[in-house]
Formats: C-alpha cells, sequence, structure tokens
C-alpha cells in the first residue's frame, strides 16, 4: 500500500494507492501540535498498512528551505518501523491545483478536504513518475 501526504501547518493531507495505479483522497489529519499530528499518521500508517509513504516537498519559493526542514523534521517524529520506505516529491502547484478543482464543487471550508486532494494530486504524480521510469527500462535499447 502507498500513501502521500501534504503536510501543512494545520492539517496534514492524506490519499493511499491501493493497486499502485489509482489515488484515492482520505480524510485530512487535524494538526494540534506536532506530536498529537505523528501519532495520528503512524496510526493512520499502521492501519492501511502502507509500505511506502510519498512525502509532498515544496521546490521553489522564497520559504523552500524552510519548509523542507520542517517537512523532514516532521517525518523524524514518525518514528517509522523497518520496511516503510519514504520518498520524497515535488509539490509545486498541488494546493493551487487542489483548489481550482473544487472551486464551484463546494464552498471552500477549511476541513482539509484541499489538503487530501493536494495529497493525491502528490501522489499521482509519483506513480506516473515511477510509471515513466519503469517503461523506459523496459523500452528496447539501440546498440
Amino acid at each position: 500500500m502507498i500513501a502521500a501526504i501534504d503536510v501543512g501547518l494545520k492539517r496534514i493531507g492524506v490519499a493511499v494507492s491501493p493497486d499502485g495505479s489509482l489515488a484515492l483522497p482520505q480524510e485530512a489529519i487535524l494538526r494540534k501540535g506536532r506530536k498529537q499530528a505523528a501519532s495520528d499518521l503512524r496510526r493512520f500508517l499502521q492501519e492501511w498498512k502502507v509500505d511506502t509513504l510519498v512525502v509532498g516537498l515544496p521546490r521553489g519559493g522564497s520559504s523552500q528551505e524552510e519548509m523542507e526542514r520542517r517537512i523532514r523534521h516532521f517525518v523524524g517524529l514518525l518514528e517509522l518501523p523497518e520496511g516503510i520506505r519514504v520518498e520524497y516529491q515535488d509539490e509545486a502547484g498541488t494546493s493551487e491545483e487542489a483548489k481550482e478543482r473544487m472551486r464551484g464543487v463546494t464552498r471552500q471550508r477549511r476541513d482539509g478536504r484541499i489538503d487530501s486532494l493536494a495529497a493525491q494530486l502528490i501522489l499521482e504524480r509519483w506513480l506516473e513518475a515511477r510509471a515513466s521510469a519503469m517503461s523506459s527500462e523496459e523500452a528496447p535499447r539501440d546498440r
């Protein structure tokens, strides 16, 4: 099972891929504190039997280094058991795209739907990159 997270200051968007091709948003985790959020996320990962965790990282922008440091620190708080692989994926523009997709569908509430849709987009990007890399490895090579 593959899961992706979009770590925010107030919520953590979550998505899963049970089959390695389809990404499904899940209920976001409300972040009251780092330790509480890490505990809730760790429980989520155990319940879903996740073996790969894809974490969105911001690329570009003035606060990239600070946000990347905070996200990597948060991932360290998860105290993941051995066997769970952590992968990082560029999350540039996912929150904006998620807001755009939700425009007109529902009123913009702070319930975490946009955060989990952003996590779904992160997971879709990661799955597409992995599929693309695998297909290029299988392509016949000219000698």
